[in-house]
């Protein structure tokens, strides 16, 4: 990346978190329809700011308790939290990216692409996977991302809640009753440490 990209990016943030700033002031919350609080993570992986990164996830989570976010987003979640040495809540967000997206890690790391489900949203192509993963700079930069990514997603555990999510949305697919639907998300969802 030239002086000028990495500048152009922090004109970027800078604009971003102007912008949102302002939507707080004048509504007193966030009426972010446009989804600007999840380009700043990309920014960061790109500048390889991952201290600034850090305390931009610090702020959303702050600021958005209840969202979810896309799989881009949870997987630059990883990336900055692993190059924090957060390595715990690296693997909650690894895992949540894998739920959100069963096949972005599996193209990140070169590996087979698990098929898509019947309960899943019809998976990218593997050219705008890799479109993605150049946008996040070098790919120098994320081996080490990439091997930890590589341990994690072959660890038993890893394997056995990626197959427990897998055929609990199976089931979920094909139940028609509500009790048994309720107690499959229930499964599937269990509430958070920090809501409960």
């Amino acid at each position: 990346m030239t002086p000028k990209q990495a500048d152009r990016l922090r004109r970027q943030l800078t604009a971003i978190r102007r912008t949102l700033a302002a939507e707080k002031r004048k509504f007193g919350g966030y009426d972010d329809s446009r989804g600007l609080r999840y380009l700043p993570t990309r920014y960061y992986v790109q500048l390889a700011d991952f201290t600034g990164g850090l305390t931009y996830l610090r702020w959303f989570w702050r600021s958005f308790p209840t969202d979810i976010g896309f799989a881009d987003f949870l997987f630059e979640a990883t990336i900055i939290l692993f190059k924090q040495g957060k390595l715990k809540e690296a693997s909650r967000q690894a895992t949540a990216t894998f739920r959100a997206d069963r096949q972005l890690l599996a193209h990140f790391l070169g590996q087979p692409v698990p098929p898509a489900e019947v309960w899943e949203n019809p998976p990218l192509a593997a050219e705008a996977y890799a479109r993605y993963f150049a946008t996040l700079g070098s790919p120098n930069t994320l081996l080490d991302v990439a091997e930890w990514v590589g341990e994690l997603t072959s660890s038993e555990e890893f394997v056995a809640s990626a197959e427990q999510f897998s055929d609990l949305h199976r089931q979920l697919h094909g139940e028609q009753d509500q009790e048994k639907r309720r107690q499959l998300l229930a499964q599937l969802y269990p509430p958070s440490p920090d809501s409960a």
